[in-house]
């Protein structure tokens, strides 16, 4: 990670670094000895960030008793063991995107950033020399078309795209043969933004996976697409979309200075998913691989 990306990633997780940055400056003040209203304000700390109420507990008790028995000296090595055990609860994966072949559904409500997403992810991997093809299943919005028109032609990607209203899973089925005809690498599908508590929404979607799997002759797997800013419903989201398409990973966009970055550990200790990718903003670098260590040290304000 570059240290201007780390930079941005901090800016962009200042409301829960602030809180926390205060957290643990009460720590070092206090020495190791100190009372219980100073770990129920942690704890109240990290469920405000959104870390999610267990594991909340579970990080305050473990740093309870690492500051006990180690007589933690400075701000600097509390903040050490907290990023330690916050990363604990994101555990190191393999960049699903990596694989090739692969097919990807990128799916969430709207607004969430799954156009944007598809057009970066597209044009970083065109930039690596990959055979990318994209649909653009999304045939309620004409706004959608455009914008991915837009990320495609500045990466030379194709598009696949149908009249206004043609049913989603028919637009994956073209895609999918286009992507046969021209070898492609990497196809990536944006689907139309839908409403989590919506049955026959949900059900669209479903179908849109199901014509993906029989079609693709690459792994397919789901991303759901996440807006930091939304908190504990962006936890709702994903446990209702997970119900729905057994997910295959998270991309948490937005992290902006009103982010709650503490969102990706509750979806991650939770449901058991990975964090895919980060996004800070709308130029290609500002998606980013998501690393555990690193964020946690954006969240703790660690350097």
């Amino acid at each position: 990670m570059s240290p201007a990306w780390f930079d941005r990633l901090s800016a962009g997780l200042s409301r829960t670094r602030d809180q926390l940055g205060d957290r643990v400056a009460e720590l070092v003040g206090r020495g190791p000895d100190v009372d219980a209203s100073f770990w129920d304000g942690l704890e109240e700390a990290l469920i405000a960030a959104d870390l999610g109420a267990p594991a909340a507990l579970d990080v305050v008790e473990r740093l309870r008793i690492r500051a006990r028995r180690e007589d933690l000296p400075d701000a600097e090595s509390v903040r050490a063991a907290l990023v330690d055990l916050i990363a604990a609860e994101l555990p190191p994966m393999a960049d699903p995107l990596a694989a090739s072949p692969l097919t990807v559904l990128f799916v969430g409500i709207n607004g969430t950033g799954k156009t944007t997403s598809v057009g970066k992810i597209a044009a970083e991997a065109a930039l690596a020399g990959r055979r990318v093809v994209i649909g653009s299943a999304d045939t309620y919005r004409a706004a959608a078309i455009e914008q991915l028109h837009v990320w495609a032609d500045r990466a030379g990607v194709p598009v696949v795209e149908r009249a206004r209203g043609t049913d989603p899973a028919s637009v994956v089925f073209d895609t999918l043969a286009e992507a046969r005809t021209r070898g492609a690498e990497l196809v990536l599908v944006d689907t139309a933004g839908r409403l989590h508590t919506s049955a026959d929404l949900m059900q669209e979607l479903r179908k849109v996976q199901r014509v993906a799997k029989a079609q693709s002759t690459a792994p397919v797997i789901s991303l759901l697409v996440i807006d930091a800013t939304t908190g504990q419903n962006g936890l709702q989201q994903a446990r209702l979309f997970n119900e729905a398409l057994e997910l295959d990973g998270i991309i948490l966009t937005k992290l902006d200075g009103t982010a709650r970055g503490g969102i990706a550990v509750a979806i991650a200790r939770e449901l058991a998913l990975p964090i895919v990718r980060i996004g800070v903003g709308e130029s290609v670098e500002d998606l980013h691989a998501f690393d555990a260590t690193e964020f946690a040290r954006a969240l703790t304000g660690s350097r």
